[in-house]
């Protein structure tokens, strides 16, 4: 009786192996990719979030709101198949890059937002006082202090944004899943190739979850030896590096 493991199998699955790579290689190009969108839309939200506009908080609001309570299978869809009834057509991998890159930039727009918020609402006095504008408190005071808070939780949505790569088969992405489904569809040898593809995944997104908790690690060791303060120069600061001469 023939088993779902059997070597004849395996030996399948590893003398076609490049079938499976060149799926691990759009993988990871839409992963990279999406990776980098969703990290642009992240930072422009993030910082939307903390404006004084209500404008600018009530888009950042309907972006998040509307991309975080709706499946990522659904918006993937709408590229797929609702686009072309608009004469917008595109490449699978282009809808993989913008649906994964949009759905994840929500998650990461909170994650920038509770960075920022981390930050003593001093540092915006202190640099505003000085006259820097928003955009240039933001860029030289702000987000390079908020860097130590958000860079652990980003880590982790890198990780769940690789998996959703997998989300592609259900379009023919060519993706690592997709290629898996489609050789064990023909051969029926389901056992080498999923187990393969788990493999896949979990070297693609094991390391990004160790170098996410050693992160979460440090940040906590350095939490409980000091308490943040802000070191505020006697005579008021005189260039930008003294307004982010900060203890933390």
């Amino acid at each position: 009786m023939s088993g779902p493991f059997d070597l004849y199998k395996w030996q399948a699955a590893f003398r076609d192996f490049n079938i499976f790579f060149e799926g691990l290689l759009i993988t990871v190009g839409v992963g990279v990719l999406a990776l980098f969108l969703a990290l642009v839309l992240g930072i422009i939200f993030g910082v939307m979030n903390t404006s004084k506009s209500k404008i600018l908080r009530g888009i950042n609001r309907m972006y998040i709101e509307l991309i975080q309570n709706t499946p990522l299978v659904i918006q993937i869809f709408f590229l797929y198949n609702g686009l072309p009834y608009i004469g917008i057509v595109l490449p699978v991998f282009t809808i993989g890059v913008l649906g994964i890159g949009i759905y994840h930039g929500a998650y990461i727009a909170e994650v920038v937002a509770s960075g920022i918020s981390s930050i003593s609402k001093g540092q915006f006095e202190a640099s505003i006082s000085q006259g820097f504008s928003y955009t240039q408190t933001m860029r030289y005071i702000i987000l390079p202090q908020a860097l130590k808070v958000i860079i652990p939780p980003l880590a982790n949505q890198s990780v769940n944004l690789i998996k959703n790569t997998s989300i592609l088969a259900m379009i023919a992405g060519g993706d690592l899943m997709y290629r898996a489904d489609s050789w064990s569809s023909g051969n029926l040898y389901y056992g080498p190739a999923y187990v393969i593809t788990g493999l896949l995944y979990f070297a693609l997104c094991f390391p990004l979850a160790k170098f996410a908790k050693s992160l979460e690690g440090n940040n906590q060791k350095k939490t409980n030896r000091k308490s943040s303060k802000v070191i505020i120069h006697p005579n008021g600061y005189n260039d930008i590096d003294e307004i982010k001469e900060v203890a933390l």
